[in-house]
């Protein structure tokens, strides 16, 4: 089997290679990594050059894998940057879904094409129709997830126009081990390995802290993707998610109760937006019935091993 991974070289594609070792080691794994991402693609992955901006680029790259099977991570990930470059966020999750997606077409491979959207489509959603279910209209209220929409019914487009076998995971926060620091739950964890080392004043920075997210284990999300590629139904979306919904503030003091360091939580009025989701839960049971996937990992056991990470890598 011949697997493409766009995006290979970010946070959730290191581990979904990691995964793929393991449920199918006689893959022969292809990655397309962008020529500005700083991250490294991993060892055994034979890397693409190509950009999903440049159509061109995009043919010849998949010429040579001629995949059986597309992870199209690949995005613009950040709510706050999307505020500063709307266009960005459009150019590379809704463009350059549209792009992947036609010279696959041009080029006549029946791949599966799993697509990574985001829980953030459904903007504000009321308490009464929490967990949220896929039949939720889609909503968004930042430029990030507005792209990440347009993403979802573009490749709900390719299917139900062209008969491409796509399936977009509507994927609730990802963390754990590698993440960057731009998400809260990395960010603290971080931030109080700094100030353990000494390398920065007991005084940790937060935004919004009542937020409620359903975060996710990035090694559970990595099972989600291939049991998507493997289970799931062409054309039919799908919420990614635990079904727990946490604020933030109780993510930091997971976080807290794992260290001896005193530290002060200081709010950063930079790190507040002036329009945020003030809750996101998913209801993940249509996955769960098609591809038997349920989340394993504990948030707890998440957290302690992203402060474990992070302390091995500062």
């Amino acid at each position: 089997m011949r697997v493409l991974i766009t995006g290979v070289a970010g946070f959730v594609g290191g581990h979904l290679v990691d995964y793929l070792r393991y449920a199918a080691p006689e893959a022969e794994l292809w990655g397309l990594a962008w020529a500005e991402d700083p991250g490294q693609v991993p060892d055994g992955v034979q890397q693409l050059s190509g950009d999903l901006a440049l159509p061109a680029s995009l043919l010849r790259s998949l010429e040579l894998a001629r995949p059986e099977v597309v992870f199209h991570l690949a995005g613009a990930t950040s709510v706050a940057s999307s505020w500063q470059q709307p266009d960005r966020s459009f150019q590379v999750n809704a463009l350059g879904t549209l792009n992947l997606l036609e010279a696959l077409r041009t080029i006549g491979l029946g791949a599966t094409v799993v697509v990574a959207s985001s829980a953030e489509v459904y903007g504000s959603v009321p308490a009464e129709a929490q967990p949220i279910a896929e039949s939720v209209p889609l909503a968004p209220i930042s430029p990030y997830a507005a792209s990440k929409a347009a993403q979802d019914l573009i490749a709900e487009q390719y299917f139900r126009g062209f008969a491409m076998p796509t399936v977009p995971l509507r994927l609730s926060p990802p963390t754990g081990p590698r993440r960057p620091p731009q998400s809260a739950a990395s960010s603290f964890a971080r931030q109080i390995v700094r100030i353990e080392r000494g390398l920065a004043p007991p005084r940790l920075a937060v935004g919004n802290l009542q937020a409620i997210r359903d975060f996710s284990d990035v090694r559970d999300v990595a099972r989600a993707y291939w049991l998507a590629a493997s289970r799931g139904r062409p054309g039919a979306a799908y919420n990614v998610g635990s079904g727990r919904g946490v604020r933030i503030g109780e993510v930091l003091e997971i976080l807290r109760s794992r260290t001896a360091a005193a530290i002060e939580v200081e709010v950063d009025r930079r790190l507040l937006r002036a329009s945020d989701v003030d809750c996101l839960v998913a209801d993940a049971s249509r996955f769960r019935n098609d591809t038997g996937w349920r989340p394993e990992i504990p948030l707890e056991r998440t957290l302690e091993d992203l402060l474990d990470w992070w302390r091995a890598n500062v």
